[in-house]
């Protein structure tokens, strides 16, 4: 445990907490934590999971646009549904691309985890453009892959980040139950 995870931690979880409460202030705060968890990846070989902080990013900006726009007079960010053929297709690139950053990170790194990894880095990316979409689903999604990453981190003794990530799990069913009330109210 390092003060660089201390500090990840700390930023994820305020971050994923704005983003349950539908604050525009999440987006900057979850930016920092994507360059927090950057460095912290690289340092434990975790290449995917580094890659994705910087992809992260990038779809952190999507959204922070995307929430800017998509705000009722109220300030509240509006909350839509996800058709059943987008979520299949998000499904199906999400293990598509974990398939294709697996094999490569098996092949050309020496990636502690490369398959586990690949397949929970594609399928957050796929959760995190949901999440930008503000799709109720998106919480789901996060939920499945969270359960995942804790296992992942406390086998590379990660302690502080499988902690984190298991209130994750508990922050991505407050979201989920929150985000189901807003839409149910719009």
């Amino acid at each position: 445990m390092s003060a660089l995870e201390i500090i990840a931690v700390i930023v994820s979880f305020l971050g994923i907490w704005m983003t349950a409460r539908r604050w525009l202030l999440c987006w900057p705060v979850s930016l920092l934590a994507c360059a927090l968890y950057f460095k912290l990846f690289l340092d434990v070989r975790l290449y995917a999971d580094m890659v994705l902080q910087a992809l992260f990013g990038l779809a952190i900006l999507y959204g922070w646009f995307v929430w800017a726009r998509g705000k009722q007079d109220s300030g509240e960010v509006v909350v839509r549904p996800l058709a059943l053929p987008r979520a299949a297709a998000g499904l199906a690139l999400g293990a598509l691309g974990g398939l294709a950053i697996g094999w490569i990170t098996s092949r050309y790194t020496d990636a502690a985890l490369p398959w586990m990894d690949a397949m929970l880095s594609s399928f957050s990316l796929v959760a995190q453009y949901w999440t930008a979409r503000r799709h109720a689903a998106s919480w789901l999604l996060w939920i499945a892959v969270d359960v995942l990453y804790v296992g992942m981190f406390v086998f590379k003794g990660l302690w502080l980040t499988a902690g984190l990530y298991a209130a994750m799990i508990g922050l991505a069913v407050i979201g989920y139950r929150a985000w189901q009330r807003a839409r149910t109210r719009t």
